[in-house]
């Protein structure tokens, strides 16, 4: 019995990613606005174009990976934009402090903000494409 709350606290935490990862699998292109580093969104600084497939499901994949505990009011370092056929299908807010556990994706889902971690692969392959 003591097993059974622990497995529904576990499978809806990680319910936000998988429904995630069922919108974004067939985006085309990703836009990805970084911003200036105080955590305002109104600062972009670079704005990078994705259409290369393999990056796309690296960090879509990423994105979606691990789930993360509760979601952190930290202020963003950047969003991601996700498209298909020209249309946006999902934005995804991206803070990689990680002071206060502010190292998260954020997104709305079906009403509901929802977070996933950023993970030391996810934020160098951010940065990476940062300074292309």
């Amino acid at each position: 019995m003591f097993f059974i709350p622990i497995i529904v606290i576990i499978t809806s935490c990680n319910k936000a990613g998988k429904q995630l990862k069922e919108r974004i699998v067939n985006a085309d292109s990703i836009a990805i606005n970084f911003f200036k580093g105080d955590g305002t969104m109104d600062s972009v600084e670079v704005v990078k174009i994705i259409r290369d497939r393999k990056i796309i499901d690296q960090l879509t994949g990423l994105i979606t990976a691990k789930s993360h505990t509760g979601v952190a009011r930290c202020g963003f370092d950047g969003s991601i934009h996700v498209f298909k056929m020209n249309m946006v299908i999902q934005d995804v807010d991206f803070s990689i402090k990680e002071a206060g556990g502010c190292n998260q994706f954020t997104f709305l889902l079906n009403g509901k903000y929802n977070a996933t971690s950023v993970t030391d692969e996810a934020k160098e392959l951010l940065e990476g494409l940062k300074s292309k």
